[in-house]
C-alpha cells in the first residue's frame, strides 16, 4: 500500500501546480464540481499502478488538480466504494494520497437517502456525526505511524467549531441546510424498511454507502473534515416507490448548483481564513 501511495504522489506531482491545502471527495451526481476548476489538469485512477479500480455509473474514476479563487486544490472526481469488492483500507488510499500531497482541509460529498421523515429529496445535510454500521473497518491492520496514531479519537471527526461557521454562512446565503447523523451500510443493495426503522431509531438522519472509512482515514491523518449529504431519495419505507441509481443521479445534478454555491463558500471561507 505504501509503494501506491508513494507512486500516485510522484504522478500526480508531476501533473499539478502549488501543493493542494483542500481535498474534494465528490460523489454520485456531484462530479462536475471538479470541471470548474482554474488552471486543471487530471489523472487518471487506472493510471496509477496498484490504485484501486472505481466502476460505479457517474464516478469520473480520476483525480482533478486546480484552483478555485487562488485556493490550490485536489478532487477526487468519483470515490472507491467497500461493496466494489476492495477492502476499507485501500479504498481509503486516495485519503492518504491527498494528505500527503499536503491537504488540510478534506471535503467529502455523498448522495443519501433519506431516513429523518423532516427531510426532502434535495436536501442538503451537513454532517455533524456518522455510524459505522458497515461491518468493516479501514484501519484494521498494521499502523500507518506515518499519518496517525494506533487507536485515533473520532470525538469530533466533523468539527463542531467548522460546522457552526458552515451552518452560519448557509443562513447568510439563505440555504437552507440541515444537520444530523449519516449511516453506512455495506451495499451495494439498498437497505431494507426495516433496516431504515433500525437506523432512524439509532439516531441516523440519513444513510449511504460511502464517506464513513473516509472520514475515519481523515481524522487518522488529523485532517479537518467536511461532510455534506445531499438527499438524493428518500429511505426505503420512507418513499413508496422504488429505488434506483439513475434517480441518485438526477437528484444530483438536479441539485448541482445549490452544491457548488455552497461548495464555493465553503472553499471562500477557508482562503479567507475564516473556516
Amino acid at each position: 500500500m505504501q509503494n501506491v501511495i508513494d507512486t500516485a504522489v510522484n504522478i500526480i506531482s508531476r501533473h499539478s501546480g502549488r501543493p493542494p491545502k483542500v481535498g474534494l471527495i465528490l460523489g454520485s451526481g456531484l462530479g462536475m464540481y471538479a470541471n470548474g476548476f482554474y488552471n486543471a489538469s487530471s489523472v487518471n485512477y487506472r493510471d496509477i499502478p496498484g490504485f484501486p479500480s472505481s466502476s460505479v455509473p457517474g464516478h469520473a474514476a480520476r483525480f482533478i488538480m486546480g484552483e478555485r479563487d487562488n485556493l490550490p486544490i485536489i478532487s477526487m472526481q468519483g470515490r472507491v466504494h467497500y461493496y466494489e469488492g476492495h477492502s476499507q483500507r485501500m479504498a481509503t488510499i486516495g485519503v492518504r494520497i491527498m494528505k500527503k500531497l499536503g491537504i488540510e482541509y478534506l471535503i467529502i460529498t455523498n448522495a443519501a437517502g433519506g431516513v429523518n421523515t423532516g427531510f426532502a429529496v434535495g436536501d442538503i445535510m451537513l454532517i455533524a456525526d456518522h455510524i459505522n454500521f458497515s461491518g468493516s473497518h479501514p484501519l484494521i491492520g498494521e499502523n500507518m505511524d506515518e499519518f496517525g496514531p494506533r487507536f485515533p479519537d473520532l470525538c469530533d471527526v466533523y468539527s463542531a467549531s467548522i460546522r457552526g461557521k458552515i451552518m452560519e454562512q448557509a443562513g447568510k446565503m439563505g440555504l437552507r441546510l440541515r444537520e444530523g447523523v449519516y449511516m453506512m451500510f455495506s451495499g451495494p443493495s439498498y437497505e431494507t424498511p426495516a433496516e431504515i426503522r433500525m437506523a432512524r431509531t439509532m439516531g441516523a438522519d440519513a444513510v449511504g454507502m460511502s464517506t464513513v472509512p473516509e472520514a475515519i482515514v481523515a481524522a487518522h491523518c488529523r485532517l479537518k473534515t467536511i461532510g455534506l449529504s445531499l438527499i438524493t431519495n428518500m429511505a426505503a419505507g420512507v418513499s413508496k416507490t422504488p429505488l434506483s441509481h439513475a434517480e441518485v443521479q438526477a437528484a444530483g445534478n438536479a441539485a448541482a448548483g445549490r452544491i457548488a454555491l455552497l461548495l464555493d463558500r465553503i472553499l471562500e471561507g477557508i482562503a479567507n481564513m475564516d473556516i
